[in-house]
């Protein structure tokens, strides 16, 4: 019988993709939902494996190969379907990165079985576990429950589950799988990026972020400096970029980056759908708007209901006297 939730734990070169660290968060919510025990698989990267054996896991999976060290999906197939046969897991939890969505649906399809992508969030009601996956740009939530025998494989969405919500514990065993790499069919070339981003705002702890209250471009240069006391970075919603007041790659929602800093600053932004998808799980929420309706502060730790061009910068000089 199946047993045991198996996670995949993404490097680049042997270091760590720290959304990997979200999949294993994930992955323990899962396992303490239904009474299950977790354990990582590693791929190419044995000394990886050591750094991950800290984090609270039955045991941490080497699998290593000539043909590991470089990713391809033939290769990475190969290897964890050979893995995920041997550990025989009830689910195979994922990061949904570019590497996961290449090679996760070919191992599935293997098993017969597809791939749950892009998840957002989980449940488990009287054992059975529901999945939530945004369709329609953000517009519907789709609930999915996998039928049949597992494995079940899940990837999640960057910024569902926090990275520092993986919980460390005693030193994990660590078991080295052999597997057998079959033919490698093409040749690695760099990986690919959506677009060359001036930021990862991904990595940001802080974030300060327009919407449409800005009201102007030239309204700008208030949100920087309030980023700036803060020590943080400037994000927009997609109407700011839209109108090219800020480069795309300061987009934060559905159809731009997905973060979780330790902390989110929400100015003149009203919070729609599309954009709380892709900032919702940040350590503490501040949104500034003069609609107290407005959906953003359903989800705000604090608010401020009123001008910000009035609150602004009372933050600033408060924020400045605070680092005098």
């Amino acid at each position: 019988m199946s047993n045991g939730i198996l996670v995949f734990v993404e490097h680049k070169a042997g270091t760590l993709n720290k959304t990997s660290l979200e999949a294993l968060a994930a992955a323990q919510k899962l396992g303490s939902d239904t009474g299950q025990k977790v354990s990582a698989v590693v791929l190419g990267a044995p000394a990886l494996a050591q750094e991950i054996a800290a984090y609270d896991l039955e045991k941490v999976i080497s699998a290593d190969h000539a043909r590991l060290a470089e990713y391809t999906p033939d290769a990475y197939a190969d290897a964890l379907e050979q893995v995920v046969r041997a550990v025989d897991p009830q689910y195979v939890i994922m990061s949904h990165t570019y590497l996961a969505r290449d090679f996760a649906p070919k191992v599935a399809a293997r098993f017969g079985k597809g791939l749950i992508g892009d998840c957002i969030r989980m449940n488990v009601d009287s054992g059975k576990t529901t999945f939530t996956r945004r369709i329609f740009l953000g517009k519907l939530d789709a609930d999915v429950v996998s039928e049949g025998e597992p494995p079940t494989f899940v990837t999640f969405q960057s910024g569902s589950f926090r990275g520092d919500q993986a919980v460390k514990g005693s030193t994990a065993p660590i078991e080295e799988e052999p597997v057998d790499v079959g033919e490698v069919r093409m040749k690695p070339e760099p990986p690919f990026q959506e677009a060359k981003q001036a930021v990862d705002l991904s990595k940001a702890d802080i974030i300060v972020a327009v919407g449409r209250g800005i009201k102007s471009k030239d309204n700008l240069a208030l949100a920087e400096k309030l980023a700036e006391a803060l020590g943080g970075d400037l994000a927009a919603s997609r109407p700011i970029c839209d109108a090219e007041w800020l480069p795309i790659d300061r987009q934060i929602g559905s159809s731009g980056q997905t973060v979780a800093p330790k902390l989110y600053v929400a100015i003149g932004i009203s919070g729609a759908i599309q954009h709380l998808v892709g900032m919702k799980n940040s350590g503490t929420i501040v949104a500034i708007n003069k609609d107290p309706e407005a959906p953003i502060f359903d989800i705000a730790d604090y608010g401020i209901v009123g001008d910000l061009f009035e609150a602004v910068p009372v933050l600033i000089e408060e924020i400045k006297k605070l680092k005098a």
